[in-house]
């Protein structure tokens, strides 16, 4: 690979078309599309300032960057990329893209982040602020995730989560083929609308949460106690550890608990309205 090191780039695409390079400490400043079209690219301690630094790169390995708040929508339409142990200050990154694997990545203005993303592996990546992060991804992999976002992994599909922690509302909405393991989910209206959702060992906190779902499936996971009002209109097989404020109108299934505070069954209840909820003895 040819080697640039400790060099400044700015104004409008002045790496255009470069391939098998290896950038270090090297600054990409004010302008527009620093590094566009290209192949094979390494960059390791650069830093990242200027607007859409990053789009159409294939083959590419980031380490040990920063991305300014001014590289807004830095990388889009980038396939088979790996970033390590960086910094992003900027929204709406990762946008339209194939094979993205980030391991140590702080992002802390999540907004719009991680769209339309197919073959998405997240490794100990925090999140925080913004709307909308993890939307119409598929084939998503993630093990070490902590975020204050709003409104995360919507319209997901084919995901397997493990030791997240997450604070947001309406989350997993319209989700289908999701797995949860170890994880803490706080906030309002969790899953609604999802498809062959299935949390394991989670602790879940937040009013009205997995309703309208179809095959929910809850194996050893716990609820706070403001967790109210859940399973409406949902077909659910769950095995819920301690004990539940109130279940109102689940359609078919089985919840088992050690305790119910109550259960709403009315008017409104869809049919075949033949779920079994049982104290645990």
């Amino acid at each position: 690979m040819k080697l640039i090191k400790n060099k400044e780039f700015g104004g409008e695409r002045p790496l255009f078309g470069i391939h098998d390079v290896r950038l270090e400490n090297v600054n990409i400043t004010e302008g527009e599309s620093g590094i566009k079209k290209c192949h094979h690219i390494e960059a390791d301690h650069c830093r990242f300032m200027g607007k859409y630094p990053w789009w159409h790169v294939d083959h590419s390995l980031i380490t040990n960057c920063y991305f300014e708040v001014g590289s807004r929508s830095a990388i889009w339409y980038s396939d088979n990329m790996e970033m390590r142990d960086t910094v992003i200050d900027a929204p709406k990154l990762f946008r339209e893209m194939n094979n993205l694997k980030l391991t140590n990545v702080v992002i802390n203005d999540a907004d719009e982040t991680f769209w339309k993303v197919n073959g998405l592996t997240l490794r100990n990546v925090t999140l925080h602020e913004g709307t909308y992060p993890v939307m119409f991804c598929q084939n998503v992999d993630v093990d070490g995730w902590e975020s204050d976002s709003k409104y995360v992994f919507q319209y997901v599909k084919n995901a397997v989560i493990r030791n997240a922690k997450i604070t947001t509302k309406d989350s997993f909405w319209e989700t289908e083929n999701v797995t949860i393991y170890d994880s803490e989910l706080n906030g309002e209206y969790l899953g609604w609308h999802s498809k062959n959702l299935k949390l394991v060992n989670c602790h879940i906190t937040g009013e009205q949460p997995l309703c309208y779902c179809q095959n929910l499936i809850l194996e050893n996971c716990t609820f706070g106690e403001d967790c109210d009002r859940m399973f409406e209109e949902s077909t659910v097989q769950a095995d819920i550890r301690g004990a539940v404020t109130n279940i109102k109108n689940p359609t078919s299934g089985k919840i088992v608990a050690d305790a119910i505070g109550s259960v709403t069954i009315d008017e409104n209840v869809l049919q075949p309205n033949n779920c079994e909820i049982i104290i645990r003895k």
